[in-house]
């Protein structure tokens, strides 16, 4: 029998009990953008409906651009998105795709090693954050309790695009998912009370001024930082940015428990196809489904 390739493979981020589904986007320039989005990572098109185009793999979709030409320009001392972050599922397809953005000289803004993960960072043509990243084996990570140490170390890029062998980045592999979103928030303590106390994540790790938080032991299915958004108020609907994001419950009863901790909070719920739509504290729109 063949070994499974882990370039189609499903991460360990995407079988937590909640996970992130998909991100959407609202663009002032739909067509540069998803050109932007479909050059870099090899997403393609999976259905246009009106001005919304949903990107992803195969007939997965995971970014939605929804286009509003009259959207006023996010802002970075607003809450809204800090970044999107792709998770590719082998470390070889990052350093593929690391030497396919160097041969076109994509420009990227920082390089880390987390130890738990490497990443790339890049803006996207209006401004909103991206990361590129893979996981290190999970049963590296340093762990003390559900506290996973993650680091901002320089990158060693000449071992990291080693891994690419004698491989190229013609498309986006078959694994390739959303593995978390870092978010913009007003205070972390108020971002810790929401996604934690009441939609059920565990925090991970805290630095100053932000948090990270999980299911199901992963390192961060989502960041809150208040880096240059201290004291946000709620978001502007008409500016552009983060439209919403999801979460996907591996189960119905999973589905369900979030749906009663949001309720008993006293969170807008409202139904939505497959599951429920919320808001967080500074009115970013969430999506759980099962």
């Amino acid at each position: 029998m063949d070994a499974p390739n882990p370039s189609a493979q499903p991460t360990f981020a995407s079988k937590t009990p909640l996970h992130i589904g998909g991100v959407a986007l609202a663009v002032r320039d739909l067509d540069r953008m998803q050109a932007y989005y479909r050059d870099l990572l090899g997403l393609t098109k999976i259905e246009r409906t009106g001005d919304t185009v949903s990107l992803g793999v195969g007939d997965v979709a995971f970014l939605e651009l929804q286009h509003r030409p009259n959207a006023t320009p996010d802002d970075t001392r607003t809450a809204g998105l800090y970044h999107t972050a792709f998770l590719m599922p082998a470390r070889g397809d990052l350093a593929r795709w690391i030497l396919r953005i160097a041969q076109n000289r994509v420009p990227v803004t920082g390089v880390s090693d987390h130890l738990v993960s490497e990443a790339i960072y890049l803006d996207d043509p209006e401004g909103n954050g991206v990361e590129v990243y893979s996981d290190r084996a999970p049963e590296t990570w340093r762990r003390n309790g559900d506290r996973i140490e993650i680091t901002t170390d320089p990158l060693d890029i000449d071992d990291l695009v080693r891994a690419a062998g004698d491989g190229t980045y013609d498309a986006a592999p078959a694994g390739l998912r959303v593995g978390h979103v870092h978010l913009r928030v007003g205070d972390v303590g108020q971002a810790e009370a929401f996604y934690r106390d009441t939609l059920g994540l565990a925090v991970t790790r805290n630095r100053q001024g932000a948090s990270f938080m999980s299911s199901g032991g992963y390192h961060h299915h989502i960041a809150a930082n208040v880096w240059h958004s201290r004291g946000a108020g709620p978001r502007d609907p008409n500016r552009a940015g983060l439209a919403w994001f999801s979460f996907e419950a591996t189960d119905r009863a999973t589905l369900d428990a979030a749906a009663a901790r949001l309720k008993t909070a006293g969170a807008s719920v409202t139904a939505i196809a497959d599951g429920i739509e919320t808001v967080d504290p500074w009115g970013t729109r969430i999506r759980v489904t099962a």
